[in-house]
């Protein structure tokens, strides 16, 4: 079985500890540059972009692997164009040591580009364990999906569980990004509610611009602008300033049950960039005792 991971009650920036950290390919010189302020065996996700190659997303596994930090591949099941695709890019993760963990997204596509439909048919192919993937991120959206019924989600997240524990995987949710404390612990606690018991690393927006925070939000439907800046504490006449998530964690502390929510911990998306993330990071955990 997959059993939530189970944590004493939540101290200041607890949420923090063991966080991860998300790039793309084109970010290896950024984490050069950060890396002296991010923990040794940081868990570092690579998104699959469109435009890039095997070959260049190779490399970024490898460039995460030889600054001291875990790579997690992503896996974006509708930009394959072929099984043979997948197969490749697995074998060369393993050739490499860098495909123990990989996340699997559906991806952006409308239509897909190949044989995999969905997150759930790359899980269902068999070649993850295959080619020595042992732990397997699955995608989560506390704030629902701009393209998807509510019903499917639902569907998708219980069936991936069970599939990951048929196949001997271990794996974690890694939730979008969200501006709502309150609404990422009511849907942890509904996860857990239909017998989900996978960690949960939650979606924080690194700190960035708000003109950049609202632009994300918008392309991936979280929230509204006035819930956004009621909830997370910014001021919409003043796009120009930067927002951090101070409150976001703050609230997300004081409401985290583990009885009832399980093992959470913060993932970064870094919109802000990968040194400004790590920096507000460390600064933050400093501040409430904690490094």
């Amino acid at each position: 079985m997959n059993p939530a991971v189970t944590a004493p009650p939540t101290a200041p920036a607890a949420l923090l500890d063991g966080f991860s950290l998300e790039m793309t390919g084109k970010d290896v010189a950024a984490l050069e540059e950060a890396r002296p302020g991010i923990p040794d065996g940081t868990r570092v996700n690579i998104t699959f972009l469109a435009g890039e190659d095997t070959p260049a997303r190779l490399a970024a596994a490898r460039a995460v692997k030889h600054l001291g930090l875990v790579p997690v591949p992503h896996i974006s099941a509708r930009r394959l164009g072929h099984h043979r695709d997948l197969a490749e890019f697995l074998s060369g993760l393993a050739a490499d040591g860098t495909g123990e963990h990989v996340l699997v997204v559906g991806g952006d596509p409308a239509t897909p580009e190949g044989p995999y439909e969905d997150a759930l048919a790359v899980l269902r192919s068999g070649l993850l364990p295959a080619h020595g993937v042992r732990h397997v991120g699955i995608t989560g959206y506390p704030e629902g999906h701009p393209a998807i019924a509510e019903d499917a989600l639902w569907t998708a997240l219980a069936d991936k569980s069970a599939l990951l524990d048929a196949q001997g995987l271990t794996g974690e949710i890694v939730t979008q990004f969200g501006f709502d404390a309150d609404t990422v612990l009511d849907w942890i606690a509904a996860v857990r509610a239909r017998g989900v018991r996978l960690p949960v690393r939650v979606g924080v927006p690194g700190p960035a611009g708000v003109r950049r925070l609202m632009t994300y939000a918008t392309r991936f439907g979280v929230g509204t602008s006035a819930s956004i800046a009621r909830k997370y504490g910014f001021s919409l006449t003043h796009l120009m300033g930067t927002a951090g998530p101070d409150r976001f964690l703050r609230a997300l502390e004081a409401g985290h049950d583990p009885a009832r929510h399980g093992r959470v911990r913060a993932h970064f998306y870094t919109f802000g960039g990968l040194a400004a993330t790590s920096a507000w990071v460390r600064e933050f955990r400093a501040a409430h005792g904690t490094r």
